[in-house]
């Protein structure tokens, strides 16, 4: 695998494997969406903990393509896991009958992505599993990620590696080649495409990301410096909510 992983898989099956005991849960829960991220990342469970103690969540609205749908199950058919289907459309009809709520594709998609994420902890407690994330490093350096919503996790297994890393882990895990192939889509509304919403293509992202990290986040070109005032206005979203709490304790 490429330099910018990080890691070989063994890696991350270890750091899985030693946050699962460790917590003393008894599964994971993950949300399968069709798409390579959250395969790439339910495959490292199957791995690191057995298939068996790993439960895949497909969490559609009227909005998710009928294809990704189909992708989830086969996925997850393939390496033995439990595979469940909760649409999610009458959780965010309740929501609709807010005060003052406004529907638009931006504050209904980050909306979904916390009703996802709600269920998805909902498991957690309900069967003593742990959740694991499925931000792969372009999107979370970029802030693709919904506050809350699909970048809140126990465990984050790919959080290391580029997009163009994930696509070689996914193809080194036997993913199919249909999830593989497809363009990738946060599925928050019809016809969304990542590449489209953020107006550079993933190999662009990547290359960029990687000159700022070896130049001191320097910016060189167009694609870097768009780049770098993304990293920049998403910084909160990586770090700790502001405070003026200071633990000295060591626990």
């Amino acid at each position: 695998m490429a330099a910018d992983t990080g890691c070989r898989l063994g890696e991350v099956e270890k750091m899985i494997r030693f946050e699962y005991w460790n917590s003393g849960a008894t599964g994971i829960v993950i949300g399968i969406s069709g798409g390579v991220d959250s395969a790439v990342a339910a495959a490292f469970c199957c791995r690191a903990v057995g298939p068996e103690r790993v439960l895949g969540l497909s969490l559609p609205s009227s909005v998710s393509n009928p294809d990704d749908l189909r992708d989830a199950a086969e996925f997850c058919e393939k390496f033995g896991m439990t595979h469940e289907i909760i649409n999610i459309d009458p959780m965010l009809r309740g929501f609709r009958t807010s005060p003052g709520f406004v529907d638009t594709p931006y504050l209904t998609g980050n909306l979904m992505a916390r009703v996802r994420m709600a269920l998805l902890y909902y498991h957690a407690n309900r069967d003593n599993r742990l959740v694991c994330g499925t931000s792969n490093r372009s999107e979370f350096m970029l802030g693709y990620c919904t506050k809350f919503g699909d970048n809140a996790a126990d465990i984050q297994p790919i959080v290391h590696l580029y997009k163009s890393g994930i696509y070689e882990a996914a193809r080194e895990l036997g993913v199919p080649d249909a999830i593989v192939r497809k363009a990738p889509s946060a599925g928050l509304w019809e016809g969304q495409s990542d590449e489209r919403e953020i107006g550079l293509s993933y190999p662009e992202i990547d290359a960029a990301l990687v000159a700022l990290e070896s130049q001191s986040w320097s910016p060189k070109t167009p694609n870097e410096e768009k780049v770098l005032t993304l990293v920049k206005k998403s910084a909160h979203k990586r770090l700790a909510a502001p405070n003026l709490l200071t633990v000295h304790q060591t626990l």
